[in-house]
């Protein structure tokens, strides 16, 4: 299989929301078209896209919705259960504990750790929250497959150093910190960056001719 672009696995995200809604709709076939028209993009980036992963329709008869729905699911791996923790207490780390989407996508946060003595020991949502100082240690013990960096920027390579190193060994990052992060090879880090979304907004009500 060639290398597959971030940006290719983000349409596939799209399409399976697509086919998520055309099933809960009862529909039960799709066409190229009808995606693309769904996600703003060509029918040939669609069957350009899926192709990296095998055939999938008929010519003329479109796409079978549950099917596709169910090999996208398995490309992207969230067909099982994924054990999550969330480094740090603040608002940010909350409000994801609380996401319950994130429980029906089989992203299962497990943990959650902060070294703020006056969140230590007390409970969001079901979890109780641990202390930073035994993170080693409890994500190993859970299993605990992706971690969520939400601690203030000056905090968070030295977390991200605590939890890429070979006895812990986490291998994919969600990062929300403001920051750069600095991981070896073999690591994976998202970033989620609220102030350069939101700054992509701006930059569209200020510059319209330039947006597509």
């Amino acid at each position: 299989m060639p290398k597959i672009s971030y940006a290719t696995v983000r349409r596939l995200s799209r399409y399976y929301r697509s086919l998520d809604l055309a099933e809960r709709r009862h529909i039960s076939t799709v066409s190229s078209e009808e995606l693309a028209r769904q996600n703003h993009l060509t029918a040939a980036q669609v069957r350009k896209d899926l192709s990296f992963f095998g055939a999938f329709g008929r010519r003329g008869l479109g796409y079978n919705v549950s099917d596709l729905k169910r090999n996208i699911s398995r490309i992207l791996g969230i067909d099982r259960t994924w054990n999550v923790a969330v480094i740090g207490a603040g608002n940010i780390g909350r409000a994801l504990i609380n996401f319950e989407q994130f429980k029906i996508q089989g992203f299962l946060i497990r943990l959650v750790l902060d070294n703020d003595s006056m969140k230590i020991g007390k409970k969001v949502g079901d979890l109780v929250v641990k202390d930073m100082k035994g993170l080693p240690e409890v994500v190993k013990k859970i299993d605990i497959d992706i971690a969520i960096i939400c601690v203030p920027s000056n905090a968070a390579q030295k977390v991200v150093d605590m939890l890429v190193v070979k006895e812990v060994g986490i291998k994919a990052i969600l990062n929300f910190a403001p920051v750069s992060l600095s991981v070896p090879k073999g690591v994976t880090v998202r970033n989620e960056n609220m102030a350069i979304e939101i700054e992509a907004l701006s930059f569209a009500l200020t510059n319209p001719d330039y947006v597509r």
